[in-house]
């Protein structure tokens, strides 16, 4: 595809989500460790930052490891634990290089202190000039969609308890900003590969109004004209937002 004529008649989405499903998969079909697998969708995460960036997508947000991530086998989590503390050292500086912002949201506290400390070191490095415009790679590690509601209600919680808020002036809107991904755009667009059609705990909130996208790709094999697929499956859809198509074409069309 084009890319050319594409940023010229598509649509964009300014914030795209992913589950990124099927590593394991992946690596049992190669008779391979299911880390192999982890290491390998490392390309496709290239790949999609790439076409995202090329394409006008302001936010990318990635589902690394969720909060339920930790009932697996203990030798798996700890392979993927360093291969995360590998990427956030490895990757940083070209990163910045490229001009994208790395954050990282979930409940951090979990994580050995050696990669906390990594975190907020890549974070840091990458963080550009203040009011510099930069891509924003976001990764969702130790996250979970009902603990972050649940962080925001207890944020706000706070707040009435100090005096500095009363109960009815929590709007929904105010509840958005204590969320983990704060004041940036809601996800236009969540891609799940792997074949399953589920959300599994992700940006429940957030994704209220997302359109889904679902890929039966495994995840390192979800690359660059894949995703391009799937911003351009996004661009044919009309979002309504509760109203009628008919008021959707007008607005277009004033």
């Amino acid at each position: 595809m084009d890319n050319s004529k594409v940023g010229a008649v598509m649509a964009v989405p300014r914030h795209v989500a992913i589950i990124m499903d099927g590593n394991n998969r992946w690596a049992r079909k190669r008779l391979l460790p299911g880390v192999a697998g982890h290491k390998a969708g490392v390309d496709a995460v290239r790949a999609v930052i790439e076409v995202c960036a090329d394409s006008g997508v302001e936010v990318l947000t990635l589902f690394a490891f969720s909060s339920e991530n930790w009932q697996r086998p203990a030798d798996e989590v700890g392979a993927l634990m360093e291969l995360f503390l590998s990427a956030l050292r490895r990757e940083a500086r070209k990163l910045d290089e490229n001009r994208i912002s790395l954050r990282i949201i979930g409940d951090r506290s979990r994580f050995h202190p050696e990669l906390q400390a990594a975190m907020r070191e890549a974070e840091a490095a990458t963080a550009g000039a203040p009011g510099e415009q930069r891509f924003i790679l976001q990764i969702a590690a130790n996250y979970g969609g009902q603990w972050d509601i649940a962080q925001a209600a207890q944020r706000l919680a706070r707040e009435v308890q100090g005096g500095h808020l009363q109960p009815e002036d929590i709007t929904p809107r105010l509840l958005q900003g204590c969320l983990a991904t704060g004041e940036l755009p809601l996800p236009d667009l969540c891609i799940r590969t792997g074949g399953e059609h589920r959300v599994s705990n992700f940006l429940l909130w957030q994704m209220a109004y997302s359109e889904l996208y679902f890929s039966d790709l495994l995840w390192p094999d979800f690359k660059h004209d894949a995703m391009r697929a799937a911003l351009a499956d996004f661009a044919k859809r009309q979002r309504r937002f509760g109203k009628t198509s008919e008021q959707v074409e007008a607005e277009a069309r004033a």
